[in-house]
């Protein structure tokens, strides 16, 4: 039995939505199930997000040291800490997009939303071919969610965003290592890495609303490097996600050579 089917039968004993990318970056081997599947993205939108700054970052629109002084108006719920600080702390981009990405922080993303548009973050999209990957609200807007506009995405266009960095192709190899630099500090855990060693050395990020968990990154494996991304939604609890995110990966983990012979 290869790695596909040993996946496919581990997702068998769940029910929901279940979307699952799997690239050796060594061979350009992948394993692909409901690949394009649309999903709403959670906090997964982010590397959208920080892809887009880093493009006006190049073009010297704005400098990552550039700083931002928090209002109590910017503040949103969810994840984070900007919104427990005090009004008129000051904060340099580099902070807000990296807290935007380690803790997930809703406050931090909502501030560079503002920021850069959701029209040129969505052109960000396009320009790096992320056909189903689209930026509709800010986060915690329960009125648009209400109204139908969900961020979206799939498991095959994270992948692809992800490779992009990897290979130093989002923007330029200085900004992808800044962005590959800022997932590696990733705090937010419990889902690919649950059941990896300790000391592996991963680079991704999370996401999550009801029912549906998200993880996608780039494992530093000993044997190759490789991309895992896996969506689910429609899940029993967030609980059962985030187990099912962790046993896929370990699978992978554990079989990543056969990713190029048998996949």
């Amino acid at each position: 039995m290869n790695l596909k089917e040993k996946i496919n039968n581990m997702l068998k004993e769940y029910k929901g939505n279940i979307a699952v990318v799997i690239k050796n970056l060594n061979t350009d081997s992948n394993i692909m199930i409901n690949e394009e599947e649309i999903f709403p993205s959670a906090s997964t939108i982010k590397l959208l997000i920080i892809s887009a700054l880093m493009k006006d970052i190049s073009r010297g629109l704005m400098s990552m040291e550039d700083k931002i002084t928090l209002l109590d108006e910017y503040k949103c719920g969810g994840d984070g800490i900007l919104k427990e600080l005090n009004e008129g702390n000051s904060f340099t981009i580099r902070e807000i997009a990296t807290l935007m990405i380690i803790l997930s922080d809703n406050t931090a993303t909502n501030i560079l939303i503002d920021l850069l548009g959701m029209d040129k973050t969505n052109a960000m999209a396009k320009e790096l071919n992320l056909k189903n990957t689209q930026l509709r609200r800010k986060m915690m807007d329960s009125e648009a969610v209400k109204m139908g506009k969900e961020n979206t995405t799939t498991a095959k266009d994270m992948c692809h965003i992800l490779e992009l960095i990897y290979s130093g192709k989002v923007v330029d190899e200085e900004c992808s290592e800044m962005i590959l630099d800022i997932l590696k500090k990733q705090q937010v855990g419990g889902r690919i890495n649950l059941y990896l060693p300790e000391d592996i050395v991963i680079a991704h990020k999370t996401g999550d609303l009801d029912k549906l968990e998200h993880d996608v990154g780039i494992i530093y494996h000993p044997f190759s490097d490789y991309i895992i991304c896996v969506l689910t939604k429609n899940v029993e609890t967030n609980k059962e996600g985030r187990e099912i995110i962790g046993k896929v990966s370990l699978e992978v983990y554990n079989n990543i050579e056969q990713i190029s012979s048998d996949s």
